[in-house]
């Protein structure tokens, strides 16, 4: 190998740094392996290197790029072997991080409580395209698993990475890129949280304890949707779907146990209470009101108003069918259903105007509204927009004119905050289920350690029988296939007896802790036994990840 010109370096630590720079190298031993690179089929060399500049010697993989002219044609049979000579002194070493180490689960992302909506409306992303920003976020180095939340009051990321930093450059990188947010003014507004944590945020904003509205319902439905949708789609792994469907059961228990909607006030119902407290009194029932969009949050919309004795809307809408479906859950409202492109028309009749609808721009302009004739007595002139949408329908120039008032989602804080405390007081109650949902979240996590070594165990226990099998039955001579299936299930039947008990020991129910403590060790015990440490999945999830690192 001394003779072969490197062209390019990079390597692993343990502590995760990556170097480029080979001359702090000192180099034990190295193999060559063939694999495809941006420059075509290449031979890269691994290497277990130490790096000379460090007072503390630590050992690590290298990756080295080859000339497309290196001669290596004599050694090309020897090229199997001794890469599995490298890989198992790396894997004596100790040295690969991302084989000995448990990946991350991290959440990267920004809410009503840490960003404004102008920021959080840019990041937005329609449910049709969480499928395409997971398998983008698969397509990072570091990520082998991602989920979108995204809605009017956060957008969130959740990963499981490899390597916990690096998934949140990626991830960060991927939301400057996808919202054009320069990254140091996104970074301001983040909030990142990792293993547990990352965990625990989950639980508390399917219970509702993270939303603006304390126990709103309607969140809950929103992450049994980012579920539904990751069925489908191959980025979205494992566990977290695991953490997902663990998530909805915390927050059903917490709902039906701790009555925390109980009284507690959607989005939507928000809405309308700020409508009241900004139109004079008496107002709501004079006003001529306006619902643009027939969507779940229209509904609920809908539903608040006639609660509130507002009895007949008009409701723009692309279909009218969806209108007709909502007369028919509302028969005591008179719904006029209105197409969009009466938009303007009808909004010049309105006092108040709520918006809910999924456009990814405004619908209502400055010079558009200002063309508009002035609001009723009902409302004393004042035209009050009220867009409960994110992105925002309503641009935020039309709130300098005069004669309008416009709220949005951000706004609804001043409703929220009458009747806080009775719900604060549920919310301890609701910690106490999430803490009990997370300690079975983390047994099943763990649990999953044990899946690749029973695995093994099986693998390695299959291929002594079939060999065992195989020289039992040339003694025989000439056999009829009566009997060879006899001795076959015979020898099968003898492997699972034996291994039925070892297999008991690696299997939990994940309803106690300690219990899959002990499993872990009987999973490191068997493997010591077994030398089951390194078997060929492993070795091709390795080179995997060093083709990734390489490219």
């Amino acid at each position: 190998m001394s003779a072969i010109r490197i062209t390019s370096f990079a390597g692993v630590w343990p502590q995760g740094e990556l170097f480029y720079n080979k001359k702090d190298l000192r180099i034990q031993g190295s193999c060559s392996v063939e694999m495809s690179t941006p420059f075509g089929k290449q031979f890269v060399s691994v290497a277990l290197a130490q790096r000379k500049c460090l007072r503390n010697r630590r050992w690590g993989l290298a990756v080295a790029i080859l000339d497309k002219g290196s001669s290596l044609a004599a050694s090309t049979h020897k090229i199997k072997t001794s890469s599995l000579e490298a890989f198992q002194q790396l894997r004596t070493s100790g040295a690969d991080r991302y084989t000995s180490e448990r990946s991350s689960i991290l959440v990267l992302g920004l809410s009503v409580h840490t960003a404004p909506v102008e920021m959080r409306e840019k990041l937005a992303l329609p449910e049709a395209e969480w499928p395409r920003a997971i398998e983008e976020l698969c397509n990072q180095n570091h990520i082998e698993e991602a989920a979108v939340l995204s809605t009017c009051n956060r957008m969130e990321i959740y990963v499981v990475a490899l390597s916990w930093h690096r998934g949140v450059r990626e991830i960060s990188e991927w939301m400057s890129k996808t919202s054009g947010i320069p990254i140091g003014e996104l970074r301001e507004h983040l909030f990142i949280l990792q293993n547990r944590d990352a965990t625990e945020h989950l639980f508390r904003v399917a219970s509702g304890l993270d939303s603006l509205v304390l126990g709103e319902g309607q969140i809950l439905a929103q992450v049994k949707q980012v579920y539904k949708i990751g069925q489908g789609v191959v980025g979205f792994g494992r566990c977290l779907s695991g953490l997902f469907k663990q998530s909805v059961t915390a927050g059903k228990r917490v709902r039906s146990e701790t009555n925390i909607a109980a009284g507690a006030v959607s989005i939507s119902s928000a809405a309308v209470e700020l409508a009241l407290m900004k139109l004079p009194e008496g107002g709501l029932l004079a006003a001529h009101v306006l619902v643009v969009g027939a969507g779940k949050m229209s509904k609920l919309l809908i539903k608040h108003l006639v609660s509130k004795g507002c009895c007949k809307l008009v409701v723009v809408n692309r279909s009218e069918q969806r209108v007709v479906e909502l007369q028919n859950e509302f028969p005591e409202a008179e719904l006029i259903y209105q197409p969009l492109n009466k938009l303007l028309e009808c909004a010049g009749e309105a006092d108040l105007i709520f918006t809910s609808t999924a456009s990814e721009s405004p619908i209502f302009l400055k010079e558009e509204v200002l063309s508009l004739k002035s609001a009723s007595d009902a409302a004393a002139g004042i035209r009050c927009f009220i867009d409960i949408s994110v992105p925002r329908n309503v641009s935020a120039c039309v709130s300098e004119i005069s004669s309008v008032q416009v709220f949005n989602v951000d706004d609804l804080r001043e409703v929220v905050e009458a009747n806080k405390e009775e719900r604060k007081r549920k919310a301890v109650e609701a910690q106490l289920i999430i803490e009990e949902e997370l300690k079975s979240f983390e047994a099943w996590r763990d649990s999953l350690e044990t899946v690749p070594t029973i695995k093994k165990l099986r693998a390695y226990a299959e291929k002594v029988r079939a060999s065992e099998l195989e020289k039992c039955l040339s003694k025989f001579g000439d056999i009829s296939a009566k009997n060879r299936k006899l001795i076959d299930e015979l020898s099968r039947g003898i492997v699972n007896k034996l291994l039925h008990g070892p297999m008991q020991h690696l299997r939990t129910d994940t309803t106690n802790t300690r219990t899959v403590s002990e499993i872990v060790e009987n999973m490191h015990a068997l493997e010591r036994m077994f030398d089951l440490k390194l078997g060929s999945a492993s070795l091709e999830q390795f080179r995997s990840k060093v083709e990734k690192l390489s490219e």
